[in-house]
């Protein structure tokens, strides 16, 4: 009932405010996510009158969730980087059934002892990733995907989706179950009849149209002006529910509840999603949207097939870029047919030997494409692929161009057969294919291809970031010699550069400074540099959040990195068999001369302070502790110097026990190892 806003009192106004909320929200929910409405829209908008009338007389009632601070009235001069709590991981691509059913069987071999499984299937939606936070109901923080780890603080324009709520729909649940931190993801997307009048109405004002729905949904995100993207109308469809700090299980216990609930918290749900039973229904689902997706009024490029069970999902874990639970099955790309010129190979910087058709140029997705991929030599021979066959190519995921068929009847009669060589094409050396591996590699550490590319690695854009030195000028300074290591790039002066080709003195200048400038690039950038087999950006950051000093790092057992949250046992595997390489352990040391960053900027302050003070000292720690997590001593105990074992020895010089302390105190004792309580090692840490 509406109030006399003269005569109105705080208190009522205060209650009437609750009420109003409370209404709209409810409006909404049943607009945008149940397609049901229960109010005409003249009604939602005395409402919505009502309440901004009293917020106004009010100020002090006005609250972030209240459905009136949907569209801020200021324009945002910049968007803040920030880190997610919980990465965003992209998908692992498949482009057919036959794909699909080599990812059953690779995460079935991570867990062999597995029966029947149910899969979800979601449409998945071209649009732009969202992170979505709330506390204790009430979004504070929405972001983009941005590189996994790091995104844009784009909050203000979060709010004016209208399909996402600004505080969760407590009356569909048990509030008591309402855990104090939610983090949603989706996708924020332009319906096609939207995108549609929004580049009609560029194109009369003499703007340049938008390419397709996906950019226009990720420029209008970017917008500093939440008017400006209010306008647009948004649509979200949400997909995945986080707690963080407690188990899934006791909230839901597979994806589809996942779903259902996040529906009831007064999301977006796409409708379209099923439980599948197995992967003959999932075959079925994909080939059905293969063509009803034309008649959907959103753009969706493939389908996204998760493994129901969290148990499950949580088992088998992530690969350095992907959750091995869950894959993009894709729908065919543009593909087109062209002659197979040449097939030459190309060394990598890990000294894969890769063969790649050289063809006579075609337009694919509106691109020349003159190259693409064969892989490996299990994939030329998969398909028969000689020089001068007419083949069929596409671009893998819109990006990377491959050979898929081979047209065999119009091969001509002088078509020759490729031979994966023997030697590294440009050492000379032998190389070699490990057992079980599909990939040939030269494994000469000198090889020029292998050094060129680990240089070139180390100057890009996502590493060190060093301008002004591009391919040529690095294919210049191995061929002539100049540099046998990355290190040997803080060692260059002017005069070593002047006699290269267009290396002028100012040039030259200009190339000392950058490789100086990039000293200050921080540790995550220098381990991602390092070229570390499996190790992206996103899993160098990860990493260093673990580890923020080398040291550390370095002195890690394979065990202790695969506690951190997305790195499992193959990249754990490889960043531990890097550092126990004395070549790479020198090269550790020289970057440290030079005086690059191998430590975060946070830590170096707390290694100054505590000057190392148990450097030297091994640990070990069992039983449980009275207030700290294991983790959390461990942390404390590697930033100041000191190293954490899992095993108790003769080189063990304290263990610090904990209740329920097992063999591990029995042999301590044993061997005459002093122990240490909680309160004894923090006193050690103060001390």
């Amino acid at each position: 009932m509406e109030i006399d806003l003269v005569q109105a009192t705080n208190t009522e106004a205060k209650q009437r405010v609750q009420e109003l909320r409370q209404l709209l929200q409810k409006a909404s929910y049943a607009y945008y996510v149940l397609d049901s409405p229960i109010m005409e829209d003249a009604v939602y908008d005395r409402l919505y009158r009502e309440l901004q009338q009293l917020e106004n007389q009010y100020a002090e009632l006005v609250t972030p969730d209240s459905p009136t601070q949907r569209v801020g009235e200021r324009p945002a001069t910049q968007f803040i980087s920030v880190r997610h709590n919980i990465p965003l991981y992209s998908l692992e691509n498949a482009f057919n059934i036959e794909e699909l059913k080599a990812w059953e069987g690779r995460w079935r071999r991570q867990a062999p002892n597995v029966g029947e499984v149910e899969y979800v299937c979601e449409l998945k939606i071209d649009g732009s990733a969202l992170a979505l936070t709330y506390e204790n109901g009430v979004l504070v923080r929405g972001a983009t995907r941005g590189d996994g780890v790091m995104g844009e603080d784009i909050t203000q324009n979060v709010r004016t989706i209208r399909s996402i709520p600004l505080r969760l729909n407590v009356e569909t649940l048990d509030a008591n179950s309402l855990p104090d931190r939610v983090e949603v993801r989706g996708e924020a997307f332009l319906p096609l009849e939207v995108f549609k009048q929004i580049n009609e109405e560029r194109q009369k004002a003499g703007e340049a149209v938008f390419a397709n729905p996906r950019n226009a949904a990720a420029g209008t995100l970017r917008q500093l002006d939440s008017k400006i993207v209010a306008r647009r109308r948004l649509d979200f469809f949400a997909y995945t529910l986080h707690i963080p700090g407690l188990d899934d299980a006791s909230i839901a216990n597979t994806q589809w509840e996942a779903l259902e609930l996040l529906q009831k918290m007064g999301f977006r749900v796409n409708p379209n999603h099923k439980l599948c039973s197995s992967l003959q229904e999932v075959a079925q689902y994909y080939e059905y949207w293969d063509t009803e997706r034309l008649n959907l009024p959103y753009m969706t490029d493939g389908v996204v097939v998760k493994l129901n069970s969290f148990k499950l999902q949580e088992q088998l874990g992530f690969t350095q870029k992907f959750p091995r639970w869950a894959i993009a099955l894709k729908y065919a790309a543009e593909e087109a047919p062209t002659r197979v010129e040449n097939i030459a190979v190309n060394v990598g910087r890990t000294g894969a030997l890769t063969p790649l058709a050289e063809m006579r140029p075609v337009q694919l997705a509106g691109t020349t494409v003159s190259r693409a991929t064969l892989h490996n030599a299990d994939r030329v021979a998969q398909l028969d692929i000689r020089i001068g066959d007419t083949v069929i190519v596409r671009k893998a995921g819109e990006i990377i161009p491959e050979v898929v068929q081979v047209l065999k009847e119009l091969r001509p009669a002088d078509a020759q057969t490729f031979v994966m060589p023997s030697q590294c094409p440009v050492c000379s050396q032998p190389v070699v294919r490990e057992m079980g591996e599909a990939v040939t590699r030269c494994v000469n550490a000198s090889c020029p291809a292998i050094l060129k590319g680990a240089i070139e690695h180390w100057v890009s854009r996502d590493a060190l970031d060093i301008k002004g030195m591009g391919e040529k000028l690095v294919h210049q300074f191995v061929d002539r010699g100049v540099v046998h290591s990355v290190a040997d790039l803080y060692d260059l002066t002017e005069e070593d550069l002047y006699g290269l080709e267009r290396m002028g003195k100012k040039s030259a200048q200009k190339l000392v400074e950058a490789i100086a400038q990039s000293k200050n690039q921080p540790w995550s950038r220098v381990l991602y540099g390092l070229g570390i087999r499996h190790v992206g950006s996103v899993n160098a950051q990860l990493l260093t959040q673990k580890f923020p000093i080398v040291e550390q790092l370095a002195q890690a057992t394979q065990a202790d990195i695969e506690t951190v949250h997305g790195i499992g046992e193959e990249i754990a595997q490889s960043v531990h068999q890097w550092f126990r390489i004395s070549a790479n352990q020198t090269l550790i040391s020289r970057l440290q001369d030079a005086g690059l960053q191998l430590t975060t900027a946070e830590e170096t302050t707390a290694v100054n302070q505590s000057q190392q003070k148990l450097a030297g000292k091994t640990f070990v720690i069992t039983g449980t502790l009275p207030t700290l997590k294991r983790d959390e001593a461990k942390a404390l105990i590697q930033k100041a110097g000191g190293k954490v074992t899992d095993s108790v020895s003769k080189k063990t010089d304290y263990l610090v026990t904990g209740e329920d302390a097992g063999s591990k105190l029995v042999k301590a004792q044993e061997l005459g190892v002093p122990q240490l309580s909680e309160g004894q090692l923090l006193e050690l840490l103060q001390d």
